[in-house]
């Protein structure tokens, strides 16, 4: 058994970032971030790595740019305007095949928009986080312990890859406090053959930078397409109560807890329905949306804390018209509730239209 305890959602990344062998960090203040900042700035020292406060959101993800160039495990953190700040950067990291974790604890928006928490930035990440066409793995945990574990192995995949990996979680998984099982501290090997740091006098054939000509560029991207393509393989889903299920609620993150409680309190009521919990939104559970049996799936129902919603698009390229997709939500900081969700769930199974 690992180590319990009882912790805010950022500090409990924070914590299974240093377990996972995360030695720099570098960001910069935004709410509902804060904490994971805060507590690295005194645990990376305990363990002989580095955080700096960057000037700015801009200088920070160049910094870890610098990190992982080197081969150590770097990582920022930020909410959604300063992931905006940083997606010049992250896109350099893409260019140049530098493994780093990114983590956004999203509030409402556009624009600075509300501290309160949102689920607003799921098209950023999985769409449009950054400039040139390229992607990242995007993991969306929905409790404290399931986001110790996406950090523990995060930077496996950003290596494997070379590659960027991005944690989308929202204000209220931040700053939740549950008991948590924490992992063990990874004992690393030696930096990545491919690093700065293993230069060690010798003539060093390495390739570290986000600037290519042309042919060059044309076959990393191809080969980029192909690691996409890739990472079907690597997609995670719960599903539950699907068997038999003839309306299914397509949720992640803290929309998708809420959710889980509609379900249980419908399925009480006698109502066969169920829900589909994406954990990867890229590489999003396609096959697993596609397959269902729609000769008994009835309707699909989008729950996600924004609005207008951002996964149906997603969701509705593999229903292919087969059944009605539904959304509900609620925007810019204000949170789902239990009497929300269940009310407008309802409503969809007894044919009344959305009413977001």
């Amino acid at each position: 058994m690992g180590e319990k305890r009882f912790m805010k959602g950022n500090e409990a990344i924070a914590e299974a970032a240093v377990r996972a062998g995360c030695r720099f960090f570098a960001g910069y203040p935004i709410t509902p971030q804060n904490e994971i900042p805060e507590y690295l700035s005194w645990r990376l020292p305990e363990v002989g790595g580095v955080f700096v406060q960057g000037e700015s959101e801009i200088s920070s993800v160049n910094m870890v740019y610098g990190a992982a160039a080197m081969g150590t495990r770097a990582m920022t953190s930020s909410s959604g305007p300063g992931i905006s700040l940083k997606a010049e950067g992250i896109s350099y990291l893409a260019a140049a095949m530098l493994p780093a974790v990114i983590v956004n604890i999203s509030r409402g928006g556009p624009g600075l928009g509300s501290i309160q928490p949102a689920q607003s930035d799921y098209l950023q990440a999985t769409k449009a986080l950054g400039h040139g066409g390229f992607h990242a793995m995007v993991f969306a945990p929905y409790s404290a312990q399931e986001a110790v574990d996406v950090l523990y192995e995060a930077w496996d995949y950003a290596e494997r890859d070379r590659n960027p990996v991005f944690v989308l979680m929202d204000g209220c998984l931040g700053n939740i406090m549950e008991e948590v099982e924490l992992p063990p501290m990874k004992e690393l090997d030696e930096p990545p053959e491919w690093s700065l740091s293993r230069r060690n006098g010798r003539d060093w054939q390495g390739n570290i930078t986000p600037i290519y000509t042309e042919p060059i560029l044309e076959g990393l991207n191809a080969m980029a397409g192909e690691m996409y393509k890739s990472w079907e393989d690597d997609v995670k889903v719960e599903e539950y109560m699907l068997d038999d299920a003839e309306y299914v609620i397509v949720a992640y993150g803290i929309a998708a807890r809420v959710s889980k409680e509609a379900v249980d309190t419908l399925r009480a009521r006698g109502v066969k329905i169920g829900l589909l919990r994406p954990i990867t939104l890229f590489p999003f559970p396609k096959s697993n949306l596609r397959n269902l049996d729609y000769s008994r799936v009835k309707g699909i129902i989008d729950i996600e804390m924004t609005l207008p919603a951002q996964m149906r698009e997603d969701i509705e390229l593999q229903v292919m018209e087969r059944c009605p997709v539904y959304e509900y939500g609620r925007s810019g900081g204000v949170l789902l509730d239990d009497d929300g969700v269940l009310e407008a769930i309802e409503g969809f199974i007894e044919g009344g239209e959305n009413n977001g």
